[in-house]
């Protein structure tokens, strides 16, 4: 288990549609699993669509969005320095590590969704029955996977993601390129939530998911249990 690699992969999006405001991954999507994967012994790599600099979502970035594992992440220059200077997703497979997590954040919503790079990694992993993960906008990967039988791999499956009611209460809805709940009900998949901005992470054989920063620990937890088995 001390060994296991994961392979961490953040959006290259930073542009929120046509507000002129910044978007990108949220710090507590990332800082969170990062540290519970670090802290497990894990190795861990970091990719993006563009490869270089992963961009971070300046809301993220306010005083109250901040938690210890975020406040640690801006103390610690190794980290930082791999969010400037992330891998290549093209450049990645899914036989060189144990499982793969995908932080939120809208950025995802943009370049993650019908990315056929990811999309090809993601359905690799779940051939090699690796466990994949993701928190809050970033289920948003795995909208379009499909199985041998050419089926949605969501449909059927408990999955959690970022609410409408969510989504509504931070003013976004008229903005994203979709609506992340609808398009998980719309593939078929049991969409499972509980109250806006509470903890929610669930785990349906190969996929784990989040529904909102505060479930990116439990999500990470999760999946660090799911290689134990």
């Amino acid at each position: 288990m001390s060994a296991a690699r994961i392979l961490m992969v953040l959006t290259s999006h930073d542009e929120m549609g046509n507000t002129g405001h910044k978007t990108g991954f949220w710090a507590e999507e990332f800082a969170a699993p990062y540290y519970t994967f670090l802290d497990a012994g894990c190795e861990i790599v970091l990719a993006t669509p563009k490869g270089g600099a992963a961009p971070i979502d300046p809301n993220s970035e306010g005083e109250d969005a901040q938690t210890e594992a975020t406040r640690r992440f801006y103390a610690d220059d190794e980290a930082k320095a791999r969010i400037a200077n992330t891998a290549r997703l093209a450049d990645m497979r899914a036989e060189d590590f144990d499982t793969v997590f995908y932080p939120g954040g809208h950025g995802p919503l943009w370049d993650l969704t019908d990315n056929q790079d990811s999309i090809a990694l993601l359905e690799d992993f779940l051939r090699q029955q690796k466990p994949i993960a993701s928190v809050c906008h970033a289920p948003t990967a795995f909208l379009n996977l499909k199985d041998e039988q050419g089926e949605f791999v969501i449909k059927g499956k408990k999955v959690a993601g970022f609410t409408n009611e969510e989504e509504a209460a931070v003013g976004l809805t008229d903005v994203v390129p979709h609506l992340l709940e609808d398009e998980l009900k719309h593939r078929g998949a049991e969409y499972q939530k509980v109250e806006a901005f509470a903890p929610f992470a669930v785990v349906d054989g190969l996929v784990i998911t989040g529904q909102n920063p505060a479930s990116s620990e439990a999500v990470a937890e999760k999946l660090l249990q799911s290689l134990k088995r």
